[in-house]
């Protein structure tokens, strides 16, 4: 079965459903009409039988008198022939009736019967009747009709009682042929009904299951398509409401994230080669030209080469920060880092240490209280570090950093010249850096760390204009101001 395309296999599923409901149909049908056939049949048995009933009580008048009079009388004498052992032939004559067989059964079970009126093997049911503790009985059985021909046929039994009070039954029998000729040639054309439904069914499977399936060929090739050229920019049509439609839109969707994800991808690296590019070119220039004065023997002055040197440390340190804030972006979103309770007080006091060496001309003013979050220690305090070291940046000489922490919000204010208005949405995007700033080192990507960093402990970051001049910086961590157990 799973070898089969989905296409065959939903062919055949519809075929078998159609052929089981048309089977069931069918045998329901027979069966029906059986039942039917069958009630017919008793009808006619009982009514040979019943006007006969056994009793002592005269027959009515009418028109059907003389008939059950003559009935009676030869039902009394086959039994007395049959009690008195009787076998002239002479003697008995087949009664008059719309039977093929008819024996009259005594008390003791023994059959009574007449010459060209046939014979019945005697059943248990026959004799309970002649005794009395049966009402009567309606059975299938087989015969001997009065040519000497064995025939299926349907048996009713009554009571009877002849005048002396002596108890007996009369078993009358017509063929059976009326109900399994009409039986047979109705599963004949059941079957051959059955047989066109499958056949039926199969080709409008067929059908089902091709135009069903059609826009799943469609989405197959989109597919293929985008598998072969790589182009996420291709686009499913998603019309409707119904499953295919939803499957579409959620490729669609899924291209589109791909699409995003390529793009931001080369994005990357393009802002990362041009930021690369700048501090290797200044690299391979010093270098050249300490090489070249090595090789010609013109040394360089020794203020010009230590300032070369100097130059050449703060590019590898600028190359260093670089590839470290790349290797932080480029963590994979769903990769989080490991989440432990940190004391944010302690990684603000240790990230203000690291800034007041790199800003020793400026004064730092701290305001910290206690506060413990969830998250990466480490990467928290790179985010910590990244706020203080802009603030640094862009402080005047002299300048005042105030850093506070109350309640978890972390606000760090510098003195700088701040940040115009248009430039605020664009604050955290990688390698982004304000006109004002592009002269002074950096790579951009300290405050995309930073956003990355607070959105993956819970909190909230924002960078405003501050009152009186400079910037503004506020953090905001969920967490509580003793250590949770």
């Amino acid at each position: 079965m799973r070898r089969l395309p989905l296409r065959g296999r939903l062919a055949l599923l519809i075929a078998l459903a159609v052929a089981v409901a048309v089977a069931v149909c069918a045998s329901a049908s027979w069966f029906l009409v059986r039942d039917q056939l069958y009630a017919k049949l008793d009808q006619r048995l009982v009514g040979i039988g019943g006007p006969y009933a056994g009793d002592r009580e005269p027959v009515p008048d009418g028109p059907g008198a003389g008939t059950a009079f003559r009935m009676r009388r030869d039902l009394e004498f086959v039994l007395d022939a049959c009690a008195s052992a009787v076998t002239g032939e002479g003697q008995m004559r087949p009664p008059p009736g719309p039977y093929t067989i008819m024996q009259v059964v005594t008390q003791e079970g023994a059959p009574c019967t007449l010459p060209g009126a046939g014979t019945l093997p005697v059943t248990s049911a026959d004799v309970q009747v002649a005794q009395g503790t049966r009402a009567q009985a309606l059975y299938d059985g087989t015969g001997v009709d009065g040519d000497g021909n064995r025939r299926d046929v349907r048996v009713f039994t009554r009571p009877f009682l002849t005048e002396d009070g002596t108890r007996a039954a009369v078993s009358f029998a017509i063929p059976l042929d009326e109900v399994t000729a009409p039986l047979n040639t109705l599963a004949l054309f059941l079957v051959a009904v059955t047989a066109l439904g499958v056949l039926a069914s199969a080709g409008a499977g067929l059908v089902i299951a091709r135009a069903s399936l059609r826009p799943v060929d469609e989405l197959t090739q989109v597919v293929e398509h985008i598998a072969r050229t790589e182009d996420l920019a291709t686009r499913i049509p998603d019309e409707g409401r119904d499953e295919i439609a939803r499957l579409s839109r959620s490729f669609n969707t899924m291209t589109a994230a791909l699409a995003a994800s390529r793009e931001r991808q080369q994005q990357l690296i393009a802002d990362a080669g041009h930021e690369l590019r700048t501090p290797l070119t200044s690299l391979r220039t010093n270098i050249d030209l300490l090489l070249r004065s090595h090789e010609t023997g013109r040394e360089l002055p020794p203020d010009t080469r230590r300032r070369m040197l100097v130059n050449v440390k703060a590019q590898m340190q600028e190359l260093s920060s670089l590839v470290g804030d790349l290797l932080e972006l480029a963590r994979p979103a769903e990769q989080e880092p490991s989440q432990e309770i940190v004391a944010l007080h302690d990684v603000v006091a240790r990230a203000v240490e690291r800034a007041r060496l790199r800003g020793p001309g400026l004064r730092i003013v701290t305001d910290v209280e206690p506060w413990f979050v969830r998250g990466d220690p480490g990467s928290l305090e790179r985010a910590v570090v990244n706020l203080l070291d802009n603030a640094v940046k862009f402080s005047p000489p002299g300048g005042t950093v105030d850093v506070r922490l109350s309640a978890g919000e972390l606000t760090v204010r510098d003195q700088g010249p701040g940040i115009a208005a248009e430039d605020l949405p664009h604050v955290f995007d990688r390698f982004w850096r304000s006109p004002s700033a592009r002269s002074l080192p950096g790579s951009g990507l300290g405050l995309s760390i930073v956003a990355r960093v607070v959105h993956e402990s819970g909190g909230q970051v924002a960078l405003e204009p501050a009152d009186g001049g400079g910037t503004l910086a506020r953090v905001r961590l969920p967490g509580s101001p003793s250590r949770p157990d």
